[in-house]
């Protein structure tokens, strides 16, 4: 039986403004359609002190206890390097035929020179991006996109900012059942700073599918994401790419999606399955990256159990890109990659690493093992990964 949860962008009206809301078995914040669109969703250095609010007491005495409730230290630490994420889009279904539309998401800044982390879906399709400082900075810049990668839904932008409050990236592979933490985002495109919510990691390696609905309400392109955090943290329309934080304050989860046929049930991208795609980015700003058209799952005697497969290591394909590179060397879902370029492939990051130290264009052999225990070699020219290019 398959226990994959599946995931559905589906827009929600509200008055005379599309908004697009967290719905169907999960549905994943996305961006399209008109009006204005309400996006779903190792320590660097610490937020600038100065940026830091203040909260207000009753007296000193409430005051010092306040301040030393560990949610508030949190926020203190972790809301100056929260933004807020704009950007306009084109509308094909106006009554008009044409025009844009804004949508509103949210990201996080992780370098001071202006690094700023978000979803893929946040920016995909935007003619331009626009990030906006918390309060009481508030201040606004253009943004461009340096890096990315549409299977992680992820973007890396870079905005012209020197000195800015940043959030540091934790490590998501200690993390435990029950761990706390906390969602920051620009939930329904409220004034002001982000909402903040509170809860723990409930469950941890999930795999969820999102799909998002084309401009026009029909069924789009199905995305799967691996590794996912489940949280009972309120993560609302609008949340999209904000950071989920351990008690540390640091960076363990990037919000992506959330489910209302349930109660109290959220996804984040695990931050570690995000850092390569990060550092490369920063270090070759808008360079073209390999890409090879699957999604896969790291194969353990769980998985092979799941899927029925003879062999308990691996990354299996769950998904191919179509007309991709993979594809069109003819994988098949249910194949799982042991070895990539000469290199051996026990997980799905195994394999991310490989990609990632390849270029587009570079020819490789991937064996995989066929559901029937049959190997196989293929001949796969890598392509060029798609990044979202306002």
């Amino acid at each position: 039986m398959d226990t994959r949860e599946a995931v559905t962008r589906l827009p929600l009206r509200l008055g005379a403004v599309l908004a697009l809301a967290l719905v169907a078995a999960v549905v994943l914040s996305a961006c399209g359609g008109p009006g204005l669109k309400i996006d779903v969703p190792r320590q660097v250095q610490q937020a600038s002190p100065s940026a830091v609010v203040s909260l207000p007491s009753a007296n000193p005495e409430s005051s010092n206890t306040v301040a030393s409730f560990p949610t508030v230290q949190v926020v203190q630490k972790v809301t100056p390097a929260v933004v807020n994420v704009t950007t306009r889009v084109s509308n094909p279904s106006s009554l008009l035929g044409g025009g844009t539309g804004q949508a509103v998401g949210t990201g996080f800044v992780i370098r001071a020179d202006g690094i700023i982390v978000t979803n893929f879906h946040v920016v995909e399709g935007a003619l331009n991006i626009k990030v906006t400082m918390p309060p009481p900075d508030s201040r606004s810049f253009g943004a461009r996109v340096i890096g990315g990668d549409s299977d992680h839904d992820l973007a890396i932008l870079k905005v012209e900012a020197s000195n800015l409050p940043i959030v540091p990236l934790g490590d998501s592979s200690t993390l435990k059942l029950g761990e706390p933490v906390v969602a920051l985002g620009y939930a329904l495109a409220l004034p002001g700073g982000p909402t903040v919510t509170q809860g723990i990691i409930s469950a941890l390696a999930r795999t969820v599918q999102a799909t998002d609905p084309n401009a026009n309400g029909g069924a789009g392109v199905t995305r799967t994401y691996q590794d996912a955090l489940q949280t009972d943290a309120a993560i609302n329309p609008g949340n999209s790419g904000g950071p989920l934080v351990d008690y540390a304050g640091n960076v363990i989860g990037i919000n992506t999606a959330g489910n209302t046929q349930a109660e109290n049930i959220g996804f984040s991208i695990a931050i570690n399955a995000a850092k390569p795609i990060i550092n490369q980015a920063i270090a070759h700003p808008s360079a073209p990256s390999a890409y090879l058209g699957v999604t896969t799952e790291t194969v353990d005697a769980g998985v092979a159990s799941q899927f029925g497969l003879g062999i308990d290591h691996g990354a299996v394909v769950l998904a191919l890109t179509p007309k991709g590179p993979a594809a069109k060397a003819g994988l098949r879902t249910g194949d799982v990659i042991v070895v990539f370029a000469g290199h051996p492939i026990n997980s799905s990051n195994d394999l991310g690493t490989g990609i990632m130290g390849k270029k587009p264009g570079d020819v490789v052999q991937v064996q995989v093992v066929h559901q029937d225990g049959s190997k196989q070699t293929f001949s796969v020219t890598l392509g060029v990964r798609p990044l979202p290019t306002p």
